[in-house]
């Protein structure tokens, strides 16, 4: 039996990570076919010189960046809230954010966003997809928090009131830090979701908020292009390194 479903496991990541290794291994090809030429960082070169590319990759940044910050803050809070007060309600609607179709929340925040601006005369741009970003990134960032909050108990802070400190310094000086490997995962996490996000971003964004994905899905359908090979293997190098550092973090 172990050794079936080790060779099941051995194909389920085959089936998974094969066509990823392909990607990486031909975005060294000299060659623009699926025909291998000899070793090349050419396309590399190209990606990196690509002023489209550069900016989109940019706009991705920035987003992400300003999305983790605002949804690892407000998200912390909304765990630590529902740990001291549970509400069965609440969860249930934060998972089902997680389970609504991302072509749904876009269409939703579209129209969300086409109503409030009818009174503020706003436009789609950077900071409507930084608000949709933070929408849909509080959601993984409570089951994170939420997940570490479950590993100690309450009376650690009961323990420091009765010492003397109040409500706000007994969070801050005796949760706050044990849930520090948590935050941290979690902000990764969402970095990861926001940068890596398309459907949605595709929706609310502006004419000049295009991010690194929607640039790379704009190249792909132009036809196959080694450049994307290049520029997807670099993201997947780094964001395969920022989910594993996650990880390791949730588990300290």
């Amino acid at each position: 039996m172990r050794r079936w479903l080790s060779l099941y496991a051995a194909l389920a990541l085959a089936f998974l990570y094969l066509p990823l290794a392909t990607l990486a291994a031909f975005s060294f090809n000299a060659s623009r076919f699926t025909v291998w030429e000899g070793f090349s960082l050419r396309w590399y070169a190209a990606a990196l010189r690509d002023p489209q590319l550069i900016e989109a990759c940019w706009n991705s940044l920035l987003i992400a960046a300003a999305a983790t910050l605002l949804s690892t803050a407000i998200g912390t809070l909304a765990a630590y809230g529902l740990w001291k007060r549970g509400s069965a309600l609440l969860s249930g609607a934060l998972y089902l954010s997680l389970v609504t179709p991302e072509i749904v929340m876009g269409v939703a925040l579209l129209a969300f966003f086409q109503f409030a601006f009818r009174w503020f005369g706003w436009r789609l741009g950077l900071h409507t997809v930084i608000m949709a970003h933070v929408a849909f990134s509080i959601a993984f960032v409570v089951i994170v928090v939420a997940a570490r909050l479950r590993t100690f108990s309450s009376t650690l802070e009961e323990a420091a009131m009765d010492l003397g400190a109040s409500e706000w310094q007994a969070f801050r000086h005796v949760t706050l830090p044990l849930l520090r490997p948590g935050i941290a995962a979690a902000a990764l996490l969402a970095l990861t979701v926001s940068f890596d996000d398309y459907v949605i971003t595709s929706l609310v964004a502006g004419v000049d908020s295009e991010t690194l994905p929607m640039v790379i899905y704009a190249m792909a359908r132009r036809g196959a292009s080694p450049v994307i090979n290049a520029i997807s293997t670099l993201v997947l190098v780094v964001f395969g390194a920022l989910i594993v550092w996650s990880a390791r973090l949730r588990e300290t």
